[in-house]
């Protein structure tokens, strides 16, 4: 015992750095007990808090109130229980500047005024947070909906957060007990009323870093609110939406759209209309291997848009004459002229027509496909034997091949182009911005045979079926797996 005492207290750090994070607490609590002359850090006990019941909430705060050098101790904070003092919540959290990870559970004891309050003021070093919604919990109830408490404002609340380095965000509501929705026919409660804000979050500066995200919002079709918007998340590689309303189509979408995505899951998901059907997996195989020649070709109209419109600016200011408006004439009109019409207005969506004056030539540029650098595809496939799960994969991958070679066969005609002289750019690493940001000019024939065009590199993605959980029968290397890592959890 005297020889534990002689110890360093940098020994005893690195030591403690390999207990296991369920029981890290009270195994350098026991730690301390066992050796209490030996020079073991007691902020390891704060270091790491996760607590499991809504007194020691209570006594934590207590505890902490009046100690300003344990406040700085807590780096990882966690609430998992559903029933808390939201109100002795938000003091406890006011008092801890230095959180680095941070998980809470919101449970029908909160309002969306409790969540505002403590993503009030920003954190700095957060490089975690987790937020996982029930809205009720023994009981169903409406209470949460007919009360009109949405947490539409938690997004919005983080949106207005600086640019800091977050790289994890969780955000997932708890899908009802089966047995409780289905005895009670008791529908899907609404944790967030609007969508928008999902749009507002992604675009916002204070996640521009962000590398992993899981966002579960139970049959709701958030994949348009995520697709749709230009230079999000450039460095997003994995990507859960699992419960949410996602179809094929939109699968699609978010592959053009997040040109590194790495990992998608979509447990719960109806990615394939008919589950059983293979043909139905080797659309979705194709859709994989093909979704950057679409997302050129999507980039070659925006870039011919921006420089017809440079174009058409550009003469306005050198005083170009443009076509003249249509004169009216004097005089008397018809009586017969209607007074109202029956066509439809305009939407705002429909693009301008841009008028280029005669003369004034448009470059013509295409865009060469990269690579598609998807490695798993998750989902769930219930009611499937094995032997289906097979044959499901096969054709999956036979899709995948089949993409590959129209992939090839694109970059094929742009080499072509490119020998008779037709200007060819390419994506780079960070592929947002507007006009010629994040593209870059060919100059050799490497971006058309690239190393990256062999079958070895393009192997086709780790297709999972097994569904959530620890269960099922999950492929080696899936996203299941990876996002367990990052989450520290199997739900």
């Amino acid at each position: 015992m005297r020889q534990l005492d002689r110890l360093p207290a940098e020994l005893y750090s690195a030591i403690i750095s390999h207990l296991p994070a369920d029981s890290f607490q009270q195994d350098v609590l026991a730690l301390t007990r066992a050796i209490p002359k030996s020079p073991v850090p007691i902020y390891h006990l704060f270091e790491r808090i996760h607590l499991k019941h809504a007194q020691q909430i209570v006594q934590l705060y207590s505890r902490l109130r009046n100690a300003n050098n344990e406040r700085n101790w807590v780096k990882d904070f966690g609430i998992v229980t559903w029933t808390v003092d939201a109100d002795v919540l938000v003091n406890l959290l006011g008092i801890l500047p230095r959180i680095s990870s941070l998980l809470l559970f919101v449970g029908p004891n909160f309002a969306p005024e409790h969540l505002e309050d403590i993503f009030h003021e920003p954190r700095e070093d957060l490089r975690f947070l987790s937020l996982r919604f029930r809205p009720y919990v023994q009981k169903a109830t409406y209470f949460q909906f007919l009360k009109g408490a949405y947490f539409d404002t938690t997004l919005t609340a983080l949106s207005r957060w600086p640019s800091y380095k977050l790289p994890a965000l969780s955000i997932v509501q708890d899908p009802p007990e089966p047995l409780i929705s289905s005895a009670r026919h008791f529908a899907q409660p609404l944790v967030f009323f609007r969508l928008e804000p999902i749009s507002v979050l992604l675009c916002s500066k204070y996640i521009s870093s962000l590398i992993h995200l899981r966002l579960r919002i139970p049959s709701r079709q958030v994949s348009r609110f995520i697709s749709s918007i230009p230079s999000s998340v450039p460095a997003l590689r994995l990507l859960d939406l699992s419960t949410c309303n996602i179809l094929a189509s939109d699968m699609e979408g978010i592959l053009i759209r997040f040109h590194g995505l790495q990992h998608l899951i979509l447990d719960g998901c109806s990615v394939a209309r008919d589950q059983s059907q293979a043909t139905e997996w080797n659309n979705i195989g194709k859709i994989c291997a093909t979704a950057t020649v679409r997302r050129a070709k999507a980039r070659e109209k925006e870039l011919k848009t921006w420089l017809q419109h440079n174009a058409a600016t550009t003469t306005t200011l050198a005083g170009i004459p443009q076509p003249a408006a249509r004169r009216i004439r004097p005089g008397r009109r018809g009586l017969a002229t209607a007074t109202i019409s029956l066509r439809e207005e305009p939407t705002a969506s429909e693009p301008d027509i841009i008028h280029v004056p005669a003369g004034i030539v448009i470059p013509k540029v295409r865009i060469v496909p990269s690579p598609p650098v998807l490695l798993s595809l998750c989902t769930s496939a219930s009611f499937i034997t094995d032997i289906q799960h097979q044959t499901i994969r096969e054709e999956f991958e036979k899709g995948w091949d089949e993409g590959l070679a129209q992939l090839a066969a694109v970059k094929s005609r742009l080499y072509g182009s490119w020998k008779n002289g037709i200007r060819m750019m390419r994506f780079t690493a960070d592929a947002s911005g507007c006009g010629y940001d994040g593209l870059e000019s060919i100059e050799g024939d490497n971006a058309f045979y690239s190393e990256q065009d062999g079958n070895a590199s393009l192997a086709p993605p780790v297709l999972c079926l097994a569904g959530s959980g620890t269960s099922g029968k999950h492929v080696e290397g899936c996203g299941h797996n990876i996002a367990w890592n990052v989450w520290n959890d199997t739900i």
